[in-house]
């Protein structure tokens, strides 16, 4: 499966559009990991919790969205658009949130 963020493939020709695809992934952020993403902000330095919450969000919403597409018979999907989410609930603990959406279609 062929994914890219733009709406032309340098090579390619698009021979059928399919239709929007999507995929979403919640993930809840561990009240540890906030607290000590609290002190690292305040001291500098990389939160290695948060980044690693986040890349599995992120696979998890395109894993998602490209069986869709699998579903829909494309072999690539064009136009990807990702945004990242944060869920702060009342307790201040948070969720982390990633959807992400494209253009399934077939390509040759």
């Amino acid at each position: 499966m062929l994914l890219t963020t733009t709406s032309v493939l340098d090579g390619y020709r698009v021979i059928k559009y399919l239709g929007l695809v999507s995929g979403e992934a919640i993930l809840g952020a561990n009240i540890f990991r906030d607290f000590f993403a609290g002190i690292r902000d305040i001291v500098g330095g990389r939160v290695g919790g948060y980044e690693k919450e986040l890349k599995k969000a992120k696979d998890l919403a395109f894993e998602e969205m490209i069986e869709q597409a699998r579903q829909l018979g494309a072999n690539a999907i064009i136009g990807i658009d990702i945004d990242y989410e944060t869920i702060t609930g009342g307790s201040k603990s948070g969720m982390l949130m990633v959807s992400v959406s494209g253009t399934a279609v077939m390509i040759e």
